[in-house]
């Protein structure tokens, strides 16, 4: 079956971004001008998602907003001969079919994505992270479908981390099948740097199946006290095969704010409109720090 479905759990408090996800969710703070969640609802429908079912919590009315139609602002617009700009957020509104569910607890990301079993029912879905942005020819999530579409089986995508780096990942135990495909044998959230049995990280994206669900109702708390998808996953692989790829995809961690501000200088460098101005500005600032160092 093809995976048409989506889950993306934005219910996360962004605490690492406090203050401003105090009002503002994480997911909606800006690369350059364009809204974090809105690359990975792109990243979705160019993979052939249709439906797209948001894990919301209090406080991310925002993101329900976001996709929905500002028929006021798209008249003003209008009005103003700014046809381009009214089109740009009409067709936001129509990117796929979105739907909202709020997790009333942070009971974790397990729990988040258990909230969509009535609205997954028999299908094959995809989880998607909304603070994780992936950048390549083929979408991230198009590779983990293809997979699941020759194999059968369901996907995690993975990526290799320094040993310093475990600790902040499920992380994978597997048998290689190529330089980029693997069996899943174990995955162990957040392990101990001596107790991680690989240097590959689950990486946000998933193609599931809904045998995933009886798993995550089953769950008990884990790493955190939250309910972790990585524990069912681990229940799931040893019931069935799960594969886990390395994509050939650039994934930018915007969950922390090195990484944000990172995939921001790398969003600007490369826009047509704006790159030249940035690189200037960050040669003559480099070249500014430099030489202040040198002069303390």
């Amino acid at each position: 079956m093809r995976v048409e479905k989506a889950v993306i759990p934005v219910a996360g408090f962004g605490t690492r971004f406090l203050p401003v996800t105090k009002t503002q969710p994480k997911e909606m703070l800006p690369i350059v001008d364009v809204p974090v969640i809105h690359y990975v609802v792109e990243e979705a429908v160019a993979s052939g998602i249709s439906d797209i079912l948001f894990v919301t919590s209090r406080g991310k009315r925002a993101i329900e907003d976001y996709f929905d139609r500002s028929v006021d602002l798209e008249c003003l617009l209008e009005h103003a001969e700014k046809h381009q700009m009214a089109k740009a957020l009409r067709d936001i509104s129509n990117l796929a079919d979105v739907h909202f569910i709020r997790q009333k607890e942070p009971l974790g990301l397990g729990h988040a994505v258990l909230l969509a079993r009535r609205h997954v029912g028999n299908d094959p879905f995809a989880v998607l992270l909304g603070d994780e942005v992936f950048c390549g020819q083929t979408p991230c999530l198009a590779q983990l479908a293809s997979i699941f579409d020759s194999l059968g089986g369901p996907v995690v995508a993975a990526q290799r981390v320094s040993k310093q780096e475990v600790s902040n990942y499920g992380i994978v135990d597997a048998r290689p099948l190529s330089d980029f495909l693997f069996e899943v044998q174990d995955l162990v959230e957040k392990p101990r740097v001596l107790d991680a049995p690989s240097d590959l990280a689950v990486a946000g994206r998933y193609v599931l199946t809904p045998d995933i669900f009886p798993l995550l109702s089953a769950t008990g708390p884990g790493s955190g006290g939250e309910i972790q998808l990585t524990d069912a996953l681990r229940q799931l692989a040893r019931k069935r095969t799960v594969y886990a790829l390395i994509p050939s995809a650039e994934r930018h961690d915007v969950g922390n704010p090195v990484g944000f501000i990172k995939a921001n200088i790398l969003f600007a460098v490369r826009r047509g409109d704006i790159g030249p101005a940035v690189i200037d500005f960050m040669r003559d600032l480099l070249i500014h720090e430099a030489t202040r160092g040198q002069t303390v």
